[in-house]
């Protein structure tokens, strides 16, 4: 592969999480488990939450988002490194490897947002219950969700076009599961510094504002829930928010450790685990966190499977052929 591969007709070689092709096999087994579980959990919270009316609030509105954005973020790198591992072919075509870089960053930038909103959402109900209705009011609240989409649109936009401009050397391989930013910019024949510079300004704003947001967010609940007279609320309010500051503490403890954190020696294999960790495990653990610690949400699952699944099924297998 020459140096003349360097626009729209190059292909890019992605080498995974190993080189061993005797892992190859039992990695495929242990993610395409990790997918469907991934896609049904997600799937399953939100069929709840649609099929619930007691669940129509705002706090379920965004987690059905989130499920939606997570399904969305898993489908954007695993099924491709599982095709890749079934046929023993790593190539990734140009326009592909754009295709990642683009909805990795939107997925990512959007799960971000939601996390920051989410924690918002905590902040009102339990800091201010009395103007909760008319802060987290529906229109508000898909308002806040457009807004997510839109700039999250934008900083995937920006990094992509940026990155489009870039041409590339004979080497073409890339020591990551995905097309990863980062490693294409070291890839790349001509000057990626602009690219570098927009991805750690731009880039760490995405990352950083939101997590301000989930940080001051959670100083003022914590506050507030210590000063709650009773055990009994304060237990009802750290469960209500428990569970979305566990995966907050996931996500962004992979994040940061993958694009703000200096490089250094083995970065790559270290970055290939970060990103396991926040585009497959979180993801994969969302359902379980939020299902396991919210009794509403337990409920519905419980009221989905044993009351309307079976005439749902019903009604399928019933139906004219």
């Amino acid at each position: 592969m020459g140096s003349a591969n360097q626009t729209g007709d190059s292909a890019f070689v992605l080498l995974g999480l190993s080189s061993d092709n005797g892992k190859q096999q039992l990695l495929f087994l242990i993610f395409l488990t990790l997918y469907l579980v991934t896609v049904g959990g997600n799937l399953l919270i939100v069929l709840a939450i649609s099929a619930d009316s007691h669940l129509h609030s705002p706090m379920y509105f965004f987690l059905t988002n989130l499920s939606l954005v997570d399904i969305c973020f898993s489908s954007t790198t695993i099924p491709k490194m599982l095709a890749n591992m079934q046929t023993g072919n790593p190539a990734i075509s140009y326009a592909g490897c754009l295709s990642q870089v683009y909805f990795s960053c939107l997925f990512g930038g959007l799960d971000e947002f939601l996390l920051a909103v989410m924690a918002f959402d905590c902040f009102m109900a339990i800091c201010q219950p009395l103007g909760y209705a008319t802060a987290m009011s529906p229109w508000r609240c898909v308002l806040l969700v457009a807004t997510c989409w839109i700039i999250a649109q934008l900083n995937s936009l920006l990094h992509t076009i940026l990155l489009a401009q870039l041409t590339f050397c004979a080497d073409h391989t890339i020591p990551h599961f995905f097309c990863d930013m980062t490693l294409l910019f070291a890839l790349s024949c001509s000057d990626a510094t602009i690219n570098e510079l927009m991805l750690m300004s731009v880039g760490g704003v995405v990352i950083l504002i939101p997590l301000t947001c989930i940080l001051g967010s959670y100083a003022h609940i914590i506050s507030a829930i210590l000063r709650m007279p009773s055990a009994g609320s304060k237990h009802k309010a750290f469960s209500t928010c428990g569970s979305h500051l566990a995966v907050v503490l996931l996500f962004y403890g992979a994040v940061i450790g993958v694009y703000l954190c200096p490089s250094h020696p083995g970065s790559a294999d270290e970055s290939s685990q970060d990103a396991v960790v926040y585009a497959v495990v979180t993801p994969l653990l969302n359902p379980f966190i939020y299902n396991l610690r919210n009794r509403d949400l337990h409920r519905a699952l419980n009221k989905l499977f044993f009351q309307r699944m079976p005439f749902i099924l019903l009604e399928i297998f019933q139906a004219p052929k």
